[in-house]
């Protein structure tokens, strides 16, 4: 049985695309035909291409949480006493519920999980930590570290 390829074949023109589109994905298709060296509807379809294999998962604004009145950032790592697929299950039900977490990664180690957290101050944050993180099913430990400054923010794909 063959798996799924997992990656598509990118030539440089399909590269040229995901770096200008990394970097403003509100770019008109002429002008981002022009800047790749393309006419706009081979441009158009490439794209299309990249959007239908899932290279280009989605577009969004990247939204600075400080000037939204979100300056606290913190990246939890989280432990789980069980390992049990309810368990798991039911904290990825309560994690999604959290809109403060803007992301969560399933790691290897000696924590289960990693949290990017937001918080308008350390009183919010800790009122997250206590009465919601620390409450959600199958949570054993948290460790936080807050962010004091973002040295390499939100960083582009190497295409």
């Amino acid at each position: 049985m063959s798996k799924a390829k997992s990656t598509i074949d990118l030539d440089a023109a399909d590269r040229r695309i995901l770096r200008v589109l990394q970097r403003d994905g509100r770019i008109a298709v002429t002008a981002l035909a022009e800047e790749v060296g393309l006419s706009a509807t081979p441009c158009l379809r490439r794209i299309k291409r990249l959007e239908d294999a899932g290279v280009i998962a989605r577009y969004a604004a990247l939204v600075d949480p400080k000037r939204v009145g979100l300056p606290i950032q913190a990246f939890v790592q989280v432990a789980l006493s069980s390992h049990a697929e309810e368990v798991a299950s039911a904290f990825h039900k309560a994690l999604a519920a959290r809109e403060e977490v803007l992301a969560a990664w399933a790691m290897s180690g000696d924590m289960d999980y990693m949290l990017h957290v937001v918080a308008e101050d350390f009183d919010a944050y800790a009122d997250f930590a206590l009465k919601a993180l620390l409450r959600m099913p199958g949570v054993k430990e948290t460790r936080s570290s807050f962010v004091l400054t973002a040295l390499k923010p939100s960083g582009v794909v190497p295409v």
